[in-house]
Order: C-alpha cells, then structure tokens, then sequence
C-alpha cells in the first residue's frame, strides 16, 4: 500500500479538473497521470477495476464514437473490454483516483474524498 494518491487525469474535462482542485484544496498533491497520453496497462486496469469492485463496461465511456465503432456493446468479456480500454484510452471513465489499495471515480468529483 502507499501512501500516494494517483490520478488517471484529463485536463480537458471540467469533472477531472474539479476533483484534481478538490484534492488539492485539502492539501494532497497527487500523482497526475495523463492516461490518454501514457495509458495505463492492462494489469493496471484490472487492479483498478478490483479496487472499485466494478465489471469493466462500468469504467467505460459507452457514449465515445469508439465505443459504438468498436461493438463494444456486444462484447461480453471483461477482458476484452479491458484491452479496448488499453488501446482506446479515451473510452476510461475519468477522473479516477487511486489511493492506498482503494480507488473511486469523480462523479461527483466529492466523491473520491471516501478514499482519503
């Protein structure tokens, strides 16, 4: 476990930026990752995946031309979504927070605070 909190961030999206400025109103400086530029590997999304008890289409964006492009929606198999995550960055929910073996996603941004 760590002591570090890490954001899977994206400066473009007003919910991101929100829960980024949340964290640091409360004195945290996280580890900002920039997943659509370095995405995270599949191993990662899968840890993350665990750490929100969630099956991988609730991490997705459903609503990405990708998505649809893809047929993702007939895609049954969590590790084939997860690949797609992989390749297709854009389709990962964001923000995400990760933070001593427990993540949250930020909608509502306040919501990652249930991790700290």
């Amino acid at each position: 476990m760590s002591d570090e909190i890490e954001i899977w961030h994206n400066p473009r999206c007003s919910k991101s930026r929100q829960t980024l400025e949340i964290l640091r109103k409360r004195g945290y400086e996280p580890k900002v990752v920039l997943y659509l530029d370095k995405p995270p590997s599949r191993e990662r999304i899968s840890e993350v995946l665990k750490m929100l008890d969630i099956p991988a289409r609730k991490l997705m964006r459903t609503g990405e031309d990708e998505y649809r492009t893809q047929r993702l929606a007939d895609v049954k198999d969590d590790d084939e979504l997860i690949k797609a995550m992989f390749h297709t960055p854009k389709l990962i929910e964001r923000p995400v927070v990760i933070h001593d073996g427990k993540a949250a996603i930020g909608r509502p941004p306040e919501s990652v605070l249930k991790i700290l």
